[in-house]
């Protein structure tokens, strides 16, 4: 059973930035995609970026292209989203999800792809 533990959120003024982390275990599989979801109230969960285990790719969602990278950290099995100038509009929760396969078996962003999800870490950005 794959458990996710994501921290790292917080309060932070537009402008600033956060590192998320999520911490993996539990992995039956040897590739994965591991993505970032966040949802904001009354909204839709949303795909924010992803990262394929198995050779590295990574996808960010084109609205936040520039500001949000996704990264990994293999021998630390820790997944993690780095924000930079953050916007009122980001504030949500943010989710860590896992999808065992192969590259090409889902498309990153649809949050119901996923079988594994964290408990979510709030991120609170005010103007």
């Amino acid at each position: 059973q794959v458990q996710l533990v994501e921290s790292g959120g917080g309060s932070v003024q537009a402008g600033g930035s956060l590192r998320l982390s999520c911490a993996a275990s539990g992995y039956t599989s040897s590739s994965y995609f591991m993505g970032w979801f966040r949802q904001a109230p009354g909204k839709e969960r949303e795909g924010v970026a992803a990262i394929y285990t198995g050779d590295g790719t990574t996808y960010v969602a084109d609205s936040e292209k520039g500001r949000f990278t996704i990264s990994q950290d293999n021998a630390k099995n820790t997944l993690y989203l780095q924000m930079n100038s953050l916007k009122p509009e980001d504030t949500a929760m943010y989710y860590c999800a896992a999808r065992p396969g192969t590259k090409y078996d889902i498309i990153w962003y649809r949050w119901i792809e996923y079988n594994y999800w964290g408990q979510g870490t709030q991120v609170t950005v005010s103007s």
